[in-house]
């Protein structure tokens, strides 16, 4: 039976004290996404609202994969993307948070968010984000009452990353807030390709990493049957 993903995006199209743009950042979903339809999963999109998300990062149109994102279904689909709470999501194998500013809006305490994670991960599931996506693990706990990433090996968009990036716009940051909740959290070398899968859980550092996000995650499901 063809595997199921479920790709969850923000609503949220500003941040911060200056309505600093934003939104999905185009890579972090497209290169994924290309993995995904290469291994010939299906790929369906949610939304915390229902409402049309935004995408930031289009002056990288150029690349291949994210042409053909935007020039494709990905993009079509993904402007259709279905309200969460209406969403079957325990027929997923899998579900994947890219990310974008646009995540540390809307999704750092959203309760039907939270439950969602925890539930597929507790099913044994695949839970993915990259970047700035890994807000959506923060304030998961599972049904023992522990956080979902306590001593959990994880990354995401870094402190020294975020200080030449968006510090002035985010209302944290994030590497510290994952750490705080107990996440053994790994820095590798500012805008490379790094990624982890500890178990069912897979994150990303950074935009570079989501190609290998997307690769992980296909890995993991191609081992289930």
């Amino acid at each position: 039976m063809k595997k199921k993903i479920l790709i969850i995006v923000s609503n949220a199209n500003s941040i911060g004290p200056n309505n600093r743009r934003t939104g999905t950042f185009l890579p972090e979903v497209a290169h994924p996404y290309a993995e995904f339809e290469n291994a010939g999963f299906q790929t369906d999109f949610a939304s915390l609202t229902g409402d049309t998300p935004y995408l930031d990062g289009l002056d990288l149109a150029g690349d291949p994969e994210n042409l053909k994102f935007l020039t494709g279904d990905g993009w079509a689909e993904m402007q259709k993307a279905t309200k969460l709470s209406d969403v079957d999501t325990s027929v997923y194998d899998a579900i994947f948070t890219p990310g974008g500013l646009a995540p540390m809006v809307d999704m750092p305490d959203d309760e039907l968010l939270k439950k969602v994670i925890a539930e597929t991960y507790e099913r044994g599931a695949v839970v993915g984000a990259v970047c700035h996506g890994p807000v959506s693990l923060l304030n998961v706990k599972l049904s023992n009452g522990e956080y979902l990433i306590k001593e959990k090996n994880i990354t995401s968009f870094t402190t020294e990353e975020e200080a030449n990036y968006a510090i002035a716009d985010v209302p944290f940051d994030l590497q510290t807030a994952l750490s705080e909740q107990g996440a053994i959290f790994h820095a590798e070398t500012p805008w490379t390709d790094h990624s982890i899968a500890d178990g069912n859980l897979v994150t990303g550092q950074n935009p570079a990493s989501a190609k290998s996000v997307g690769d992980k995650i296909v890995s993991l499901l191609n081992k289930t049957h």
